[in-house]
């Protein structure tokens, strides 16, 4: 599989970064002031509310809503950091072999773009600086322990506490955080009291885990653990040592900050989008990487000489006048993701629908009957559409519960086929994700792991008409709503002449012919009304002012 890496950031204002699998956009990362990323963000915060009854607190980290504290998320080092808090001496724990489940290497980073992208090689040697690479998503504590509910969890209101963003808000509901801080960079995630050593999972050889896990252990400072990441299979000891050291001095520069910061406070900003693309999916298995800036390119070949000098190579500097996006077909690619219907090579098609809550996806035949077999015509457009849905899902990332309506298979062999598709196709997701087979309606239920806000997001907002519904009220609606409103008026009031502001829309469908609405309305209520125009409501607005006292009295006699 040819896997390429395409950043475009000739735009001041917005640097998109693109992976893709065989010249098809997989994953699209954006990067804007708007869009500040804040996973893997650490902040010194206040318990502002406990509330067992939901096995959760809320802590004041200075956002405008509080962060989300579930009790699983409390590890056993808050005593630790607590102790940090109080500048009492570091508690030492065990040193423990475990090994961790899947830690996702995500790409998702989080500084604004005034701030650079990477630091100077020199940086690591120099101890007032942080670390040049931490991972834009932290190690989470249910990658490495338990995740039932601490029943008794000792956290008082008012309390400082330290604690990690795991998951940006979505919609109403603020940040998720953590109390089992890491600090994740290229080759290693530090996790600073922990004590424990894993390797990931991704890493087949035991000869080559035994060899990591007795270098790191040799290095290790005590009361600190350590995860290796896929990145350090094969890895020079040099190299991984150099990783801990700038991993070491970030975690003593929020040491530092703590004690001089009061609650709420932000102890630690995590990099750049960019930055941790290339620290985290840059691996052998990336063919190139090619770069239309030419400050960025520089940035990006210094940082992987130092850290990857063998790949160095691979990144190119685009010089073309064409935009680089269009040059690779991503442009286009990117136009279908905004789109609510996607098409499939054999003419069927893909509907998305979201809600708050879950993704619901409907697949349609559409003008596909290539056999006369219902069955097999079936069949085919859901596995082709299997392998589409699984792209997009990785393209617009799509978390929280998916559910995807298959033309319905009668045979079970047949559901089978399509169920292990999709199994198959997520293999290649780095994302958390859990399939069930198809229901007896042919229903297939997903969860994905949900760090941020779907891609869309990044590219679109609320319409300020319909409220992102897509849909308004009739114009019949709206007529019956005016008319509800002098009914209450006229039993209220003695006043009878006004004047009602419209969208110009409404106010052609108010007046269309001799014995119009409006003046129906008129008749039917003894009341004069003057109809003017006015393009700054939206069309199913209405507004009506006082000719007597020339107030908008609109909500004095709503309902």
């Amino acid at each position: 599989m040819k896997k390429e890496i395409i950043i475009n950031a000739t735009s001041e204002k917005e640097i998109r970064i693109a992976i893709t699998e065989d010249s098809k956009l997989v994953e699209l990362f954006v990067e804007s002031p708007e869009k500040e990323r804040m996973v893997g963000d650490i902040y010194v915060g206040k318990v502002a509310k406990v509330m067992p009854g939901i096995q959760a607190s809320f802590i004041d980290i200075g956002l405008q809503q509080d962060a989300f504290l579930h009790f699983s998320d409390i590890g056993d080092s808050l005593n630790d950091y607590n102790s940090l808090l109080e500048e009492e001496a570091e508690v030492d724990t065990d040193e423990v072999e475990e090994e961790p489940s899947h830690i996702k290497d995500a790409a998702d980073g989080a500084r604004g773009l005034q701030q650079g992208i990477f630091q100077s090689p020199s940086s690591l040697n120099n101890g007032s600086e942080t670390a040049t690479a931490v991972e834009s998503t932290p190690a989470k504590p249910a990658d490495r322990r338990d995740r039932r509910p601490r029943p008794h969890v000792n956290l008082t209101k008012g309390q400082d506490i330290i604690v990690q963003i795991i998951k940006e808000p979505v919609g109403k509901k603020g940040v998720r955080v953590t109390t089992e801080v890491s600090l994740p960079g290229r080759f290693l995630v530090l996790l600073p009291f922990d004590g424990k050593i894993g390797v990931s999972k991704k890493i087949v050889s035991f000869k080559e885990k035994r060899r990591l896990r007795r270098l790191v252990r040799s290095i290790l400072p005590s009361s600190f653990g350590v995860i290796v990441r896929t990145n350090a299979e094969n890895q020079d000891e040099k190299l991984l040592v150099q990783d801990l050291e700038a991993l070491l001095r970030t975690w003593r520069e929020i040491e530092k900050t703590v004690k001089e910061e009061k609650a709420p406070a932000l102890l630690y900003k995590d990099m750049a989008t960019t930055s941790s693309v290339i620290r985290d999916l840059f691996r052998e298995d990336v063919e190139r990487v090619v770069v239309d800036n030419k400050k960025l390119f520089k940035e990006i070949k210094a940082y992987v000489k130092m850290f990857s000098p063998n790949m160095a190579d691979k990144i190119e500097l685009y010089s073309r006048r064409e935009p680089i996006f269009d040059a690779n077909g991503v442009e286009k690619e990117i136009a279908a993701t905004l789109s609510r219907k996607v098409w499939l090579k054999s003419g069927g098609y893909i509907i998305f629908d979201h809600t708050e809550a879950m993704t619901v996806i409907d697949v349609n035949s559409g003008r596909y009957a290539a056999k006369q077999e219902q069955e097999l015509n079936s069949l085919r457009t859901d596995l082709e559409a299997a392998r589409e849905i699984c792209r997009q899902i990785r393209l617009r990332d799509l978390g929280g519960i998916i559910v995807v309506d298959f033309i319905d298979v009668e045979d079970e062999k047949n559901k089978k086929k399509i169920y292990d598709e999709v199994k198959k196709e997520f293999r290649k997701d780095r994302a958390k994700v859990t399939v069930l087979p198809l229901t007896e309606f042919c229903l297939m239920q997903i969860t994905r792991q949900r760090i941020r806000q779907s891609i869309i997001h990044s590219f679109t907002e609320p319409c300020p008409v319909c409220g992102g519904s897509g849909l308004i009220q009739s114009k019949t609606t709206i007529v019956s709503h005016i008319e509800r409103w002098v009914r209450r008026f006229k039993s209220e009031s003695r006043e009878r002449r006004l004047t009602l502001h419209v969208h110009p829309n409404l106010a052609e469908y108010l007046t269309e012919g001799t014995f119009n609405r409006l003046r129906k309305i008129m008749w039917r209520f003894f009341i004069h009304i003057r109809l003017e125009e006015d393009k700054s409501l939206a069309i199913d607005e209405f507004q009506f002012i006082s000719r007597k006292t020339g107030n908008d009295i609109t909500g004095q006699y709503s309902q």
